[in-house]
């Protein structure tokens, strides 16, 4: 620790402010408080700014520092836009007496573009605890790039943002539309699509640098710096989704050339300070499309009739060292990302696909998980080890299925193997029925799978495929990750955990006003909301009126109320739609320094450990283990997991945004040429609008307009969350089946617009 430092941490800090009356102070206060002089003083003062950037201290007008999480007049986080104007602060603490995110009016809101941490001043807060704010400051812009169309326009030339959120069209100034020759030409991502002229753009997709940022009185201005191509152009979906995103894609030169000076030969010595387990039938089992390995079991029966289960993962630390340009990279990136037709990898292939992956018949330097697990499922024994293995064999779940299903061509080819997969069924079973029993839900929803025909164009969407091996490969996952957890925090080793909070008791309420409709409920008691007056803080005289506000009693709920529901639908028609409803009741989870448990799988600790290839979270787990192993010091401080938890998280969603993002464009893409026909579907929501539905067999989500249901007008009663004719009384509710003839795709919103298919109205009217 610099002795100049008089808070060893920002936290320390933060601490300490904490402490004061009003959980505030000034500088010269907190000088005088310390006595500190010249590079002590100096010091707090960096330390002030730097919590100030990241928002966690906001800075008063009378020269004071606020503890932003503390206060009910401020609050940091990030902001979520909607393509009307408006936004929402999702904040990175609950904010005292708010109820959900802080609404920022249009005004306010064209101060920042959606994405943005800003911080917030909190101008009011209603009886009900629903609060409305403005920006006071960006602390972290979220778009340094924006992809979108370019548009020759008589009053200049402009770039329309793909993402609908951000409002402003980016003004490109002369001579900043197409990428200089030399310096950037090698940022043209499709070649083919050079232009010569300006004129050739108009239409064309381009990502563009920001130079200026908009406010509500002027656009945003930028620079041309690739050129992707035509919209229909095939791939150049993709290559939106990446730069919508900001999904890093191109290593840097000098990633690539630390990953190719990485020698494949492992020394002997190395072997030598390592566990050997060479010898031993190991094995990897992946999808048939897979391409990196992160992990082999083993499984056995020992003599007291307990099994040895091992899990090898993949040693990532032994080659990816902190603060190297690899490790900058993947901490960057954060997690790998898959399309349906490439990925974005964490790191460069010579790893991913290369030395850190088990593949057959070459040794691998591993970090091991050993367990000895009883016939009731409960770990009896553990030990954590590094490794060295040489795979038996690159399994597929196809291929383990159909063995363990009484394939014969299979048993005779895996001959040796078959009596392993057995064992290895039998113990997932086992650790499965002791999860059940511990309250761990599992919704078993289907995932759609994108098909594409030779040409590579989309063919169809199928259901991914679900089976014994797959739960084989997620029970073992899931015993090693919970075995490195319960390890790290018995030992008070600073750690990350995969944390999963219980669900917001408001998000559980909305979800039993459902689940009631189906003669169904989680049967919590106290559930219910409370008649209650509550203080709505001012009307437009200024006068404070009472006003009955519905708020909810202290729920006290627990996985296992999930559990039994779950169990409760299994087979029945509705299982689908209440497994999903239940699922958007839960909290998301995310990462965290401190351990809080996990409530979907019902564990007191959590972590990622087993896929270091393709989540950065598991490479820092095997970083904070392998030290341990080698006796030395915490290689990470609390504070420093604290951030990289909050990034790994933040990274984790916009991946899973840009995949998600990317099927949905694709659906409506292939339903384009299936305008007009019909398909079975089911109504999985009603609203005033419409009811939204899901087509049974293709996964496609769509909505029947209100004013297009047939034969009546229709009225939405939200009590009963019921669309109803108010002259034939015809009724339409979530769960209902029905059949609906798609009528047309939203190109721009990639929205789908269903209408009811009935043949005898069609035919009557026609007629």
């Amino acid at each position: 620790m610099p002795k100049s430092e008089v808070f060893p941490t920002d936290e320390a800090l933060l601490e300490h402010i904490a402490r004061l009356p009003h959980a505030r102070a000034n500088f010269k206060q907190l000088v005088r408080e310390t006595g500190a002089k010249g590079e002590r003083r100096d010091a707090i003062e960096l330390q002030l700014n730097r919590l100030v950037n990241r928002g966690e201290l906001v800075e008063l007008h009378s020269g004071k520092y606020a503890v932003t999480r503390l206060t009910r007049e401020f609050a940091a986080g990030r902001l979520n836009a909607h393509r009307d104007g408006y936004a929402f602060l999702i904040s990175d603490y609950a904010i005292p007496g708010v109820q959900g995110d802080v609404f920022i009016p249009p005004d306010s809101a064209a101060k920042a573009m959606n994405g943005d941490r800003v911080v917030v001043r909190i101008r009011r807060i209603d009886g009900e605890g629903k609060a409305e704010g403005e920006i006071l400051r960006v602390l972290k812009r979220a778009h340094q790039t924006v992809v979108g169309e370019f548009r020759i326009r008589p009053r200049g030339n402009f770039v329309v943002p793909h993402d609908e959120r951000l409002q402003s069209w980016i003004e490109i100034p002369v001579g900043m539309e197409i990428p200089p020759p030399g310096e950037d030409v090698d940022r043209i991502a499709a070649p083919e699509a050079a232009v010569e002229s300006v004129e050739d753009l108009d239409g064309m997709i381009v990502d563009v640098e920001l130079l200026d940022y908009p406010d509500k009185d002027s656009n945003a201005v930028g620079r041309v710096i690739e050129i992707l191509g035509h919209p229909d152009d095939f791939g150049v979906d993709v290559e939106i989704m990446i730069r919508k995103h900001h999904l890093p894609h191109r290593f840097p030169p000098e990633v690539i050339a630390q990953a190719q000076s990485i020698r494949e030969v492992i020394s002997a010595a190395e072997i030598a300070r390592r566990q050997d387990f060479r010898a031993l039938d190991v094995v990897t089992i992946d999808g048939e499309t897979a391409r990196d390995f992160d992990d082999a079991v083993w499984v056995d029966r020992l003599p007291g009739g307990n099994f040895a289960l091992h899990v090898h993962i993949g040693d990532v630390g032994y080659y990816v060292a902190p603060g190297t340009p690899i490790d900058d990279e993947a901490r960057l990136r954060g997690t790998s990302v898959y399309f349906p037709d490439r990925a974005v990898p964490m790191l460069p292939l010579e790893l991913s696909t290369g030395i850190c992956s088990l593949n057959p018949g070459v040794d691998r330097l591993v970090l091991s998980v050993l367990l000895e697990i009883d016939h009731s499922g409960d770990v009896v024994g553990q030990r954590f080890t590094h490794g060295v293995i040489r795979s038996r064999e690159r399994m597929t779940y196809t291929a383990v299925h159909a063995l363990l299903d009484g394939d014969l061509a299979l048993a005779e080819r895996y001959r040796g193997l078959a009596p392993r997969f057995e064992l290895m069924r039998e113990l997932a079973l086992i650790l499965n029925a002791r999860r059940v029993k511990r309250g761990s839900i599992d919704f078993d929803l289907p995932e759609p799978l994108i098909e594409f025909d030779e040409a590579g164009e989309m063919a169809g969407i199928a259901r991914s495929p679900r089976n014994i091996a797959h739960r084989i490969i997620e029970e073992f996952m899931l015993a090693a990750n919970e075995a490195v957890a319960g390890h790290l925090e018995a030992l008070g080793i600073p750690s990350v955990y995969r944390i999963h909070e219980p669900p917001n008791p408001e998000r559980v309420f909305e979800f039993e006003k459902v689940a009631v409709q189906f003669g169904v409920s989680l049967g919590i008691g106290g559930a219910m909301p409370v008649k209650r007056f509550g203080m709505v803080d001012r009307k437009r005289d200024g006068r404070k009126i009472r006003k009955d506000v519905e708020l909810l009693q202290p729920v006290s709920i627990t996985s296992k109320h999930y559990q039994r529901l779950v169990a409760k639908l299994e087979g029945k028609p509705e299982e689908r739609i209440l497994n999903y409803l239940m699922l958007r009741s839960l909290r998301q989870a995310r990462y965290s320094e401190k351990n809080q448990g996990h409530f979907a799988l019902a564990a007191a600790a959590y972590t990622h450990f087993t896929s270091p290839i393709r989540r950065y979270p598991d490479l820092l787990v095997h970083r904070i283990l392998a030290a341990r192993l080698r006796d030395e010091d915490p290689p990470y401080a609390e504070s420093t997991l604290r951030e990289l938890a909050r990034e790994c998280s933040d990274s984790e969603r916009h991946a899973a945004e840009a995949e998600r993002e990317l099927i949905e464009w694709k659906k409506a893409t292939f339903m384009a040429g299936r305008v007009g026909e019909d398909f079975a579907a089911l109504i999985i929501s009603t609203t005033r609008f419409g009811a939204w539905i899901e087509l049974e067999e293709l996964f496609v989500e769509g909505l029947i307009p209100v004013d297009l249901l047939p034969g009546d007008r229709y009225q939405y009663h939200e009590n009963t969350r019921r669309i109803i004719g108010e002259r034939t009384r015809r009724q339409f509710a979530i769960g209902d089946r029905v059949r609906v003839i798609l009528d047309r795709v939203d190109a721009v919103e990639r929205k789908l617009q269903f209408s009811l298919y009935e043949p005898e109205a069609r035919h009557k009217r026609r007629r």
